[in-house]
């Protein structure tokens, strides 16, 4: 079984919904975001870069579940989604809803250690937004 389709639930557009107003024109998907966020991080590109891999590399349109003729999005949606991310308590929930989906899937040990502090996630999320 892929990656993939182990993880084709692990972010989900209603696990934002309380983070963006429900009138006005549909943005890009929330979830995707997310995971975008995450493949950013795990490669340490910039805003520029990684909406870029969203548009050009194949790889990333596989994980995202994205068609090959979709364009991607500009890299400015990127620094706003963080912000979205940093307010109250949301990395934390958003963090720990993450590490129940990766346990469920079989990707993280039942009885192993995972971290559900995000003091490191906004350090790095701060940390983009001023490198931007």
């Amino acid at each position: 079984m892929r990656v993939r389709d182990r993880m084709q639930e692990l972010f989900v557009d209603d696990d934002f919904a309380e983070w963006f107003p429900c009138d006005g024109r549909r943005g890009v998907s929330p979830a995707r975001l997310a995971l975008v966020s995450v493949l950013q991080y795990a490669e340490n590109l910039t805003d520029r870069q990684a909406a870029r891999a969203v548009a050009c590399r194949i790889d990333w349109k596989y994980c995202l579940g994205m068609e090959l003729d979709e364009p991607g999005f500009d890299y400015s949606v990127l620094s706003e989604f963080r912000d979205r991310l940093a307010d109250g308590d949301r990395a934390d929930r958003l963090l720990a809803l993450m590490v129940d989906r990766l346990a469920a899937a079989g990707l993280l040990k039942p009885r192993g250690r995972q971290r559900t502090d995000s003091t490191h996630v906004l350090a790095a999320v701060r940390k983009l937004s001023r490198v931007e």
